[in-house]
């Protein structure tokens, strides 16, 4: 039990497959029920909330992965929505920003820091979260175009209206620097 609540033997694994009791769930209904039922108490951990019993189960990384992009519009009119392993939709904006660790140099991330998606809220501070998976994230820096971020230069990528970034310009000699390939923009920062 942690804090009055029982741990229930579900494992979300960072690929986004659920285990219980260490066996694979693979009825596709019964994952997007679960998905549903999950949110995050006052202190980050994850909660399986049903109307008769509710616990705390253990996750890798975060419970979703995106695992589709679809897209419409160019620059600030852009909308970048994405399809979650539990089929739900949902569209990049002020609400359910992109977050990354963007601002970092690359040897600093060792898992290469993937992009994730606010979901939905929890119950405290702590949202429910996709991490965008590998395709996806290819998908993304396709679209990525030039711009600053609260006065930096970066690529990143517009949905909504909100500019996100995703990493910061190098100069040519591939050195972060003044003098970077990429070319003046507003500040977009959100």
């Amino acid at each position: 039990m942690k804090g009055g609540v029982p741990r229930l033997p579900f494992l979300i694994r960072r690929d986004g497959s659920w285990l219980y009791r260490g066996s694979a769930i693979k009825r596709k209904a019964m994952l997007c029920l679960f998905g549903s039922l999950l949110t995050r108490d006052e202190k980050g951990a994850y909660l399986l909330r049903s109307p008769f019993e509710s616990g705390v189960i253990e996750v890798e990384d975060v419970p979703f992965v995106a695992v589709e992009l679809t897209w419409s519009g160019v620059g600030r009119t852009q909308r970048l929505c994405f399809r979650t392993n539990m089929d739900e939709t949902v569209t990049a904006s002020s609400e359910h920003p992109i977050r990354t660790e963007w601002d970092v140099p690359p040897e600093a991330c060792v898992d290469a820091c993937p992009p994730y998606l606010l979901v939905r809220a929890g119950d405290g501070r702590w949202p429910l979260e996709a991490r965008l998976s590998r395709s996806v994230w290819y998908e993304l820096a396709a679209l990525a175009e030039p711009g600053l971020y609260r006065g930096v230069r970066c690529m990143g990528v517009w949905s909504c209206g909100c500019f996100f970034p995703l990493a910061r310009c190098l100069s040519s000699t591939g050195q972060e620097g003044d003098e970077t390939d990429c070319p003046d923009s507003p500040d977009d920062s959100v």
